[in-house]
């Protein structure tokens, strides 16, 4: 009888640990945290109390704070850490991670200074491993809590993403196969965006109308850019595109639409954050995807405000007024 699949989890924030957590109920799953405290209680309590409360994790979710036993294990890695710090975390286990061992990233944000998707540094990082990654409309805490929910497995080797599939499937769960990984990638990133907007957008009451005026708009420069870049803009029409824009601009639980509501508050972007005491990838991304519009000649006016409110060069009420200015086209070139 063949040995089961071990998954392995970097990462043991609110994604990481729900991530894990599906895993876990498949197949044997070691979740890595960086905090060992965070390890411990996982491991002695089944909970991870910092970023799900109380919410129960299946009792054969282990964890650890080891890095390399963490990496010595798997047999599917998945790469759960913030985007900015997905190169530092896999050059110390560069060596430890055994030939051909697919890996999946969670992360959506852009690496500051290379501008790389997280897919292309796991790819430096890792040569020679399947790369893809795993993406959706899914708020942690509901998916946790077993409403239903969906995602995408995203790589160029459609067998490769059949294998992955049952992993992190449950009858609540779905997840789909999709080979476009760049168009899945720069949706997750994308749309990050356009939540810290429509947050403005709710704490400065400009209206449903505005908000939704300004999440179609902001779904057609995400279009405009993937397919500039070489993705198929079918892909933005789904799960990993409009479906992960519309829960991270809707749901209070999103990390960037609330960043969007307090600095529509009047607070700094360092406030902000701080107040979220989360990472929000928005903020970082924001300056980067204005650096690819400009290299691609894409319009991004709602791009180019949430950049500028988060720089501290204009506020949210600035930012507004600023979208009021933009002079309409056809509408046929929202894509």
């Amino acid at each position: 009888m063949a040995r089961p699949v071990r998954v392995v989890v970097l990462g043991a924030g609110s994604w990481g640990t729900t991530v894990a957590g599906l895993a876990a109920r498949n197949t044997p799953t070691l979740l890595w945290a960086r905090d060992p405290d965070t390890a411990d209680e996982v491991n002695s309590e089944h909970r991870n109390s910092r970023y799900l409360g109380d919410r129960a994790l299946p009792p054969d979710l282990r964890a650890t704070s080891d890095l390399a036993e963490a990496a010595n294990e798997a047999d599917v890695l998945v790469v759960g850490v913030p985007s900015h710090a997905v190169r530092s975390t896999l050059s110390e286990i560069s060596n430890g991670v055994r030939a051909w061992v697919p890996v999946l990233s969670l992360a959506k944000g852009l690496e500051p200074g290379t501008r790389q998707r997280p897919t292309e540094v796991i790819a430096e990082c890792l040569p020679g491993h399947p790369v893809g990654l795993l993406a959706g409309p899914n708020i942690a805490r509901e998916i946790v809590d077993g409403l239903a929910a969906a995602s995408v497995v995203a790589t160029q080797d459609d067998r490769v993403a059949t294998a992955l599939q049952p992993l992190f499937a449950s009858p609540v769960f779905r997840v789909y196969r999709n080979t476009d990984v760049l168009g899945c990638e720069l949706g997750g990133i994308l749309k990050n965006i356009v939540a810290i907007a429509a947050g403005m957008a709710d704490g400065l009451g400009v209206g449903d109308n505005t908000r939704a005026m300004v999440l179609a708009r902001g779904l057609a420069e995400m279009t405009r850019l993937g397919e500039a870049m070489g993705a198929n803009p079918r892909t933005f029409a789904g799960l990993t595109g409009v479906g992960d824009q519309i829960a991270t601009c809707i749901s209070p639980a999103s990390r960037n639409r609330r960043v969007g509501e307090a600095l529509a508050r009047g607070l700094t972007v360092e406030q902000a954050v701080a107040e979220l005491g989360q990472v929000a990838e928005g903020v970082k991304t924001a300056p980067t995807v204005m650096e690819l519009a400009r290299d691609f000649d894409v319009e991004m006016p709602i791009a180019a405000e949430v950049e500028a409110v988060v720089a501290g060069r204009r506020t949210a009420e600035d930012a507004y007024r600023g979208l009021r200015r933009v002079a309409p086209g056809g509408e046929e070139d929202m894509a």
